[in-house]
C-alpha cells in the first residue's frame, strides 16, 4: 500500500450531533450514526475546504415485535414502516430484502442526509459543522434519503449531484449554490438507476460533460477473447446547459478481462483540469471493485483524459492509487459493519499534490494528500 505524507480519518460518526439531525423528534425510536462518509468536496470562497458528508442515520433496534422497520420521509415528516420478519431478509445491517415480486425489492434501516462540514485549507482539521445548512429529503422521490454528494465548481458556481432514493425511482438529483453552503434544488437529472454522475469541472467546447454509471441486473457478454469484461462501467454524457443530458455513443472506462480487481467500476471524484507528467487533461479518479463476499474490495484508480476530447485516455494505471486501510479504522473496530472499502468522492489540485476525499468502510471520512509524482503509468 502506498505511503502518503498525510492519510487520515478526519471525521467519524462520533462527531455528529443527532440532536441537530433533520430526523430529531419525528418518531419514538432511538437512532445512531451508522456512517458519516463519502464526502463531496470543494473549496469555499474563503479558501477553506467543504466536505459534504453523507450521514446514514440508522435505527438502533430495527427489529422488534416480530417486524423489521424502515425510516421514510412523508409529507415533511419522518415515519417508520413495519414489515413482518417472514417477508424480509435482514442479513445486511444497512438494509433488508423483501421476498416476492420476482425481482429484488429493498428497504433501508437507515436514512441518509447531507451535512456540510467546513475544514482547514489542507482538509485535515475541522473549522465548523453547519447543521443549519444540512440537506434532507424534500419530496417523495427521495423519501429513503439523499446519498453520496459530488461537487463541481463550474464557471464560478457550485454544482452538486446526489443520489435520491425512493420506491418511485433511483435517480440523480442536482443542487446548485453561489457560495458552497446555501444550496438550491434544481430537479432530477437522470431518471434511471445511476449512482455516480460526476460533472467535469469546466466546459469542453462550450458543453457540459459528465461521467455516468447506469446499473442493471443483466449485462451482455463480450465475444470470447475480448479484452473487456461485461458489467458496470463508466459512460460519458454531454449537455448544452447542465440540465438536459445526452449519452455519448462510445463506451468510456470499462472493466478489463485480464483482472478481477476492477470487475465492477464506477466514478469517484468529479474530473478536474490538471497536468500530470507534462500532459494536460482531466484527472478522473474512479473505483474498481474486486468480488469478495457480499460487497467486494473497493480501491481507487486514476485515468487522465484528453483536455479537448475527454473520450480519449492519455494515461492510466492498473496499480491502485488508494486502498482500504484497516489501521485507520482500528480505533472504530466496535462500529465496523463493512470492511475493504475506500470510496473516493472528491479531489482538489493543491499545487504539488492532490487532496483526495474518500469514504472509508462506509463509516468515516478519509483525507489523503497524494504527491503528483505518485501518478505514473
Amino acid at each position: 500500500m502506498p505511503n502518503y505524507p498525510y492519510d487520515q480519518l478526519v471525521l467519524t460518526p462520533h462527531v455528529v450531533d443527532l440532536s441537530r439531525s433533520p430526523l430529531a423528534g419525528h418518531f419514538d425510536a432511538e437512532t445512531y450514526v451508522l456512517g458519516a462518509f463519502n464526502p463531496g468536496m470543494t473549496v469555499l470562497p474563503n479558501g477553506n475546504i467543504l466536505l459534504m458528508v453523507r450521514v446514514a442515520e440508522a435505527l438502533r433496534h430495527p427489529v422488534r415485535d416480530g417486524k423489521v422497520h424502515a425510516i421514510r420521509w412523508e409529507r415533511g415528516a419522518y415515519v417508520l414502516d413495519a414489515w413482518p420478519l417472514e417477508l424480509a431478509d435482514t442479513a445486511d445491517p444497512r438494509k433488508f430484502m423483501l421476498h416476492g415480486g420476482g425481482w429484488k425489492v429493498m428497504a433501508l434501516t437507515s436514512l441518509s442526509w447531507l451535512l456540510p462540514v467546513e475544514m482547514t485549507p489542507d482538509g485535515l482539521e475541522m473549522v465548523a459543522i453547519h447543521y443549519d445548512k444540512a440537506i434532507a429529503p424534500q419530496g417523495s422521490y427521495q423519501c429513503y434519503g439523499i446519498e453520496d454528494a459530488r461537487i463541481s465548481r463550474i464557471d464560478g458556481s457550485y454544482w452538486m449531484t446526489t443520489c435520491s432514493v425512493s420506491p418511485e425511482r433511483h435517480s440523480t438529483t442536482l443542487y446548485t449554490s453561489d457560495n458552497g453552503l446555501d444550496w438550491d434544488f434544481q430537479g432530477i437529472l437522470l431518471d434511471h438507476q445511476n449512482k455516480d454522475m460526476l460533472l467535469f469541472e469546466g466546459l469542453v467546447d462550450g458543453k457540459y460533460w459528465a461521467q455516468t454509471r447506469p446499473l442493471g441486473d443483466l449485462y451482455f457478454a463480450y465475444p470470447p477473447g475480448s479484452e473487456w469484461r461485461p458489467g458496470p462501467s463508466i459512460n460519458l454524457a454531454t449537455s448544452p446547459d447542465g440540465l438536459h443530458w445526452k449519452p455519448h455513443i462510445e463506451p468510456h472506462i470499462r472493466p478489463h478481462a485480464g483482472t478481477v480487481a476492477t470487475a465492477r467500476m464506477g466514478g469517484g471524484a468529479p474530473p478536474i483540469p490538471t497536468e500530470i507528467g507534462g500532459k494536460r487533461g482531466w484527472l478522473s479518479l474512479w473505483h474498481g471493485v474486486e468480488p469478495k463476499e457480499i460487497v467486494g474490495i473497493y480501491r481507487t484508480y486514476w485515468t487522465l483524459l484528453d483536455e479537448a476530447d475527454p473520450t480519449r485516455a492519455l494515461a492510466t494505471s492498473h496499480t491502485p492509487l488508494l486502498e482500504p486501510d484497516a489501521e485507520l479504522t482500528r480505533p472504530l473496530e466496535d462500529m465496523l459493519y463493512l470492511r475493504d472499502v475506500v470510496f473516493t468522492t472528491g479531489v482538489i489540485d493543491a499545487g504539488d499534490r492532490f487532496i483526495i476525499a474518500s469514504g472509508e468502510a462506509d463509516l468515516a471520512c478519509r483525507v489523503t494528500h497524494v504527491p503528483k509524482e505518485a501518478f505514473s503509468e
